[in-house]
């Protein structure tokens, strides 16, 4: 029997069509002879859709016209099972569920906040849990589990977005400390969206206020001169991690951009040369010395279990080429096209790292089963009113 595998993309997030292009890629690729493949689909008006059709690329140009044929759904657990039940007067259950596969990018869903309804509803998912996917989105949040932890990041300062506008000039001191030129970028956001450099002071309003338009809070880091951009994919749970091939990754930008890493030379939205991350330009193996290859590996499994992370995901770093500093950019816990491409060079076909992602799930939602969440026995059984529980209390 199959195993019916729900894969979830979309949402309300700026990064929403990525998230389509990362999904489509990789339900083209999970191998149909164990899987059963269930689209999931979250418009930006936060409306539930499935059906066949929603595997197709072509569908998205202009899925306005196309709704009627995908059916608006819900998800939750009925007498047993995880379902889609249909929506409106005649609801019916559309499918059942055994584990759902997130392939979604950026805030609002990539946050944790699909893990946690997940959670609530109890249906096996891959990918990181809640602490972990909130983690990894929060660019200031992670920064500081990071340091706490003695891992190197480059020297940053960070606020709310009313506190730069009640008063900018506190703010600006804090960043020439750091020293220019710096780059400004929306906390929580993913794809390089809304990210600016200033190289003096005379260009920061513009990069912050630029950076407010996506986010509350805002960080501003040091750049870093003589860059090399390097990433490195690490799979697996909390007890084993495997870390993938590094790639050296070539921007046109002065930062790997949006444009850089999803549209290049396409003038399609969603043309044949819309490839996702996989289209970046890049080198594979990174051009950096064995040390520093060493380095990176071993810092990846230390983020990997520091930031409470699991399945595929993908680590940046920034490295001074000429100082031959190593420091953490971010995670990225449901990476553009799952960072297939970082697998392959070692050997791990793109069907072969979908399998091991949907078997470490399946596993841990077995540890998980083991633990106890919750007690048979009920408290409010003999609760008495106001007067019982004065007795709880005590």
């Amino acid at each position: 029997m199959k195993i019916k595998v729900g894969v979830i993309f979309g949402g309300e997030t700026v990064e929403h069509e990525i998230s389509i292009i990362s999904a489509v890629q990789a339900m083209g690729f999970l191998d149909t002879e164990k899987y059963e493949i269930i689209p999931i689909y979250i418009s930006k008006d936060r409306t539930w859709y499935t059906g066949k059709m929603l595997m197709e690329i072509d569908v998205y140009r202009d899925f306005d016209d196309l709704k009627k044929y995908a059916k608006k759904v819900v998800l939750y657990k009925k007498n047993g099972a995880y379902v889609l039940q249909s929506l409106g007067l005649f609801k019916r259950v559309i499918s059942e569920l055994d584990i759902i596969l997130p392939i979604v990018h950026g805030n609002n869903i990539e946050d944790g906040s699909l893990q946690g309804y997940l959670d609530s509803i109890g249906i096996p998912y891959a990918g990181s849990r809640v602490l972990g996917a909130s983690l990894g989105q929060d660019k200031v949040v992670m920064k500081q589990v990071m340091e706490s932890s003695g891992l190197p990041v480059v020297p940053y300062t960070w606020f709310y977005d009313t506190d730069y506008l009640a008063n900018s000039e506190i703010i600006l001191k804090e960043i020439d400390k750091i020293g220019y030129p710096v780059i400004v970028k929306p906390a929580s956001l993913g794809s390089s969206v809304g990210i600016e450099v200033a190289k003096t002071r005379d260009e920061i309003d513009a990069a912050i206020v630029e950076a407010i338009k996506y986010d509350t809070k805002i960080v501003v880091e040091k750049k870093i001169e003589n860059l090399v951009e390097v990433n490195c994919s690490v799979l697996g749970n909390y007890e084993i991690q495997q870390v993938s091939a590094l790639e050296e990754v070539m921007g046109a930008d002065e930062f790997l951009s949006y444009r850089d890493k999803y549209i290049g030379g396409s003038k399609s939205k969603f043309g044949s040369k819309s490839k996702g991350m996989a289209s970046t330009n890049r080198i594979i193996p990174a051009r950096i010395d064995e040390k520093l290859s060493k380095e990176v590996e071993e810092l990846s499994k230390k983020v990997f279990r520091v930031l409470n992370m699991s399945g595929v995901v993908r680590i940046d770093y920034l490295i001074d080429k000429k100082a031959k500093k190593v420091y953490i950019n971010e995670p990225n816990t449901i990476p553009g096209s799952l960072a297939f491409y970082l697998w392959e060079p070692v050997g791990k076909k793109y069907s072969d790292l979908l399998d091991e992602i949907i078997t470490i799930a399946i596993k841990d939602y077995k540890n998980r089963s083991k633990k106890t969440y919750s007690f048979d026995t009920n408290i409010l059984s003999n609760y008495g009113g106001i007067k019982g529980s004065k007795g709880i209390k005590k």
